[in-house]
């Protein structure tokens, strides 16, 4: 995994390189953003440029993301035929996980990856025993005489034990061992996790870079491209997603529109028999539906204004929003947000998903009316 491999991020990159040219890397840097931007794959193409010392055989294994001193730390669940004083470690699913990066690449989602290890509904989080597999893990000596370097992906689904646990690693780091943190929530983070490492904001890619990277990488015809790139919202995995047909989007386009109709007409019955359909989701997919529930609301709103470079919408959206977006306004928005971000929220701390739907749908049809 080299730098060019990273979907643009030069910036990101210069600044990587210059800690190392400088001497001056900080044993503990964390790479903030929102997902699909390309902080893993910033992270690990970093991490493969400090192991890159290795001669034939280190550059062999790094290639594979094989290498002995390359650590990955991710979210898993417990397995039934897991034992129940076992805390689920990475390597209980380091296959899943090599597979995944190698075929999909360092661009996906929660989803994809939950969908490789078979969670259903289950919410993957970093155990303690994952800490205490770290602390094993790096004390040993470097196979290669270099640096280890231990990349830590999504570090906000630590559970209490782990993070304390990893802030003592982080004090106290083994000798020429590089942590590398991948976060997309860090204020989740325990605050002193985030005092001891160097923060680096990743921004979401230019829509010129992917419409770029589409053409070159892809092969996309440079019309559907610059579409593509538009809808990405600075994100390459967004992109990746509207290249494929029959994305989940479409399905999440059907049912916001059914609830929308169903809470204009004050259909209860129907919106009841709606909640009840979303709870056939897992937790990660019925968050994913909530965000496009946010974009449906925000992109609806911004129709209003007949400003079409403001618009991020499909076709198939936008029909929609044609008639729809007049029901959204500066009356309800902020309402109507807010009681999606609380949906959101709920869902996250294992709330009965039913009911959180069910009152979702009512409190549409009054806020709907707000005009």
């Amino acid at each position: 995994m080299t730098f060019n491999e990273v979907i643009g991020q030069d910036e990101c990159k210069e600044r990587l390189l210059q800690m190392v040219s400088e001497d001056r890397l900080p044993h503990a840097i964390m790479l903030c953003g929102p997902a699909g931007i390309g902080k893993l794959a910033l992270a690990t193409a970093f991490g493969c440029q400090l192991l890159s010392q290795g001669g034939t055989a280190g550059a062999a294994m790094l290639r594979n993301l094989a290498h002995p001193d390359l650590h990955f730390t991710y979210p898993t669940i417990k397995l039934t035929s897991m034992g129940s004083d076992h805390k689920p470690v990475s390597d209980d699913f380091a296959r899943e996980w090599h597979s995944l990066i190698t075929t999909q690449g360092l661009y996906f989602s929660m989803d994809q990856w939950l969908a490789a290890i078979g969670a259903e509904n289950q919410q993957a989080i970093i155990t303690a025993g994952e800490s205490d597999d770290l602390v094993r893990k790096l004390s040993l000596k470097s196979s290669q005489g270099g640096y280890k370097v231990s990349i830590i992906w999504l570090p906000e689904r630590m559970n209490q034990e782990c993070a304390n646990k990893l802030l003592k690693l982080i004090e106290e780091p083994p000798r020429q061992t590089v942590f590398l943190m991948v976060c997309e929530e860090p204020d989740l983070l325990l605050e002193t996790i985030r005092s001891r490492v160097q923060r680096i904001d990743v921004k979401r890619l230019p829509a010129s870079v992917i419409e770029q990277e589409l053409v070159a990488r892809r092969g996309i015809d440079p019309v559907q491209a610059q579409r593509i790139a538009r809808l990405a919202g600075g994100s390459w995995l967004r992109a990746l997603q509207e290249l494929q047909a029959g994305t989940e989007n479409e399905q999440f386009l059907d049912l916001f529109i059914l609830l929308m109709r169903q809470a204009y007409k004050r259909d209860v019955k129907g919106m009841k028999a709606w909640a009840d359909n979303m709870t056939a989701f897992g937790r990660e997919k019925q968050k994913r539906f909530l965000s496009y529930f946010l974009h449906m609301m925000r992109e609806s709103f911004m129709y209003n204004f007949k400003r079409p470079e403001l618009s991020y919408m499909t076709q198939q959206e936008e029909d929609f929003a044609r008639n729809f977006a007049r029901f959204i306004n500066e009356d309800n928005i902020l309402a109507i947000n807010d009681l999606i971000n609380r949906a959101i929220r709920d869902i996250g701390q294992n709330a009965n998903a039913k009911i959180v739907f069910f009152d979702l749908a009512l409190q549409m049809t009054v806020l709907l009316i707000q005009r």
